[in-house]
């Protein structure tokens, strides 16, 4: 980023009005979202819309989705500095380079690879580290660097797949939108001794999680 920021004051708008002000508290992901230029993750042509409360397209069918919902979902990852989180669905990377901010160690796995490079990019402009973009079926997670403190899924599934539950450590947080192609529910999982806690966090529209323990291409319900 350069030091000069155009923008510094849409983003204190847009956390202030859009996400504080609608309840989401934690401290730390405000000062990411505060931080993190989402304007240069949204194509050319959407600059100007970057900071409005609604998702927007990034090509591929996928979209960066709106403020709000990003700031409930990290928020309620509750991130430690340290803690290792598995993100399904890269996309634009916006959410990566959030949570790059929050924890200590970020895998992105991401099924085009058209908009993989285009998330490299975009944190090499955005001056973000720490986030490693996998190429793969999400749905399947990413065994190799597992257990994850945190999992978040940014695209619809009809259930949690279980890979990702298996992957993620005691005491571990995911956060997923589950349901038909139309709208989901968001909910949220805690691992706890072997067995694992759900609770609804409410009604989301998201683009369909497409792999083995998802959607099967245009499959339809």
């Amino acid at each position: 980023m350069t030091q000069i920021d155009p923008c510094m004051g849409e983003r204190e708008e847009m956390v202030e009005f859009q996400i504080r002000a609608r309840g989401v508290g934690d401290r730390r992901v405000l000062a990411a979202m505060r931080k993190i230029p989402r304007h240069l993750f949204v194509p050319k042509g959407f600059e100007r819309a970057a900071y409005e409360d609604r998702p927007l397209p990034i090509g591929e069918g996928q979209t960066i989705s709106q403020p709000y919902i990003v700031a409930v979902m990290t928020e309620q990852l509750e991130l430690k500095p340290h803690d290792r989180v598995l993100e399904i669905g890269t996309g634009s990377g916006y959410q990566a380079a959030l949570l790059a901010e929050l924890a200590g160690t970020v895998i992105s796995v991401e099924r085009l690879p058209d908009l993989a490079e285009r998330a490299r990019k975009n944190f090499a402009r955005a001056g973000v580290t720490g986030v490693t973009v996998v190429i793969g079926d999400g749905t399947q997670g990413y065994p190799p660097e597992a257990p994850y403190d945190a999992v978040i899924v940014t695209a619809a599934s009809p259930d949690i797949p279980k890979p990702l539950i298996d992957q993620l450590a005691e005491g571990g947080r995911l956060i997923a939108p589950v349901g038909p192609r139309e709208c989901q529910d968001l909910v949220k999982l805690v691992k706890r001794e072997g067995r694992v806690d759900k609770i609804p966090l409410g009604g989301v529209c998201f683009v369909p999680l497409i792999g083995q323990f998802g959607w099967k291409g245009e499959d339809s319900p």
